[in-house]
């Protein structure tokens, strides 16, 4: 049995091995321009990070937009450790954290053939399909 460890990162001390992993898989497997992805928000946010065996595979941002209102976004799990549940785990540990806070909701901006994850986790379409970074995203939401 694999171990999965998912926690909020140390940041700076992590933040590389985040930055590696969505430069894996949003630039070099999605085609994500760096500016994208690289934002600038990155140091007002709370960054979870996953490890599988001792190995960084997986990420997320949580990103405060007022004091109700959180966007969980850049989700990734490296392709090598894809299937094993990682990616609802560490969205499962995001809305956790979120909980414990004075937030009634939460906003992802989900590609739409994870859609069904965010299904499971009890978010609701509410938008029609739009363009991000090239990529077919529909805006979901969860009361909590």
């Amino acid at each position: 049995m694999s171990d999965v460890i998912i926690r909020v990162a140390k940041i700076p001390e992590e933040f590389p091995a985040i930055a590696a992993i969505r430069k894996t898989v949003f630039q070099e497997e999605q085609g994500v321009d760096i500016a994208l992805e690289f934002d600038g928000k990155d140091d007002i946010c709370q960054h979870l990070i996953a490890y599988l065996d001792g190995q960084a595979v997986g990420t997320a941002r949580i990103r405060y937009l007022d004091e109700q209102t959180v966007k969980i976004e850049r989700l990734a799990v490296l392709s090598l450790a894809r299937g094993q549940g990682i990616g609802q785990k560490i969205m499962e540990q995001a809305l956790e954290l979120i909980a414990k806070k004075n937030i009634t909701e939460v906003i992802v901006h989900a590609q739409v053939y994870i859609k069904s994850l965010y299904d499971k986790l009890g978010f609701i379409q509410v938008s029609d399909i739009f363009a991000e970074a090239g990529i077919p995203h529909i805006e979901m939401q969860k009361k909590i």
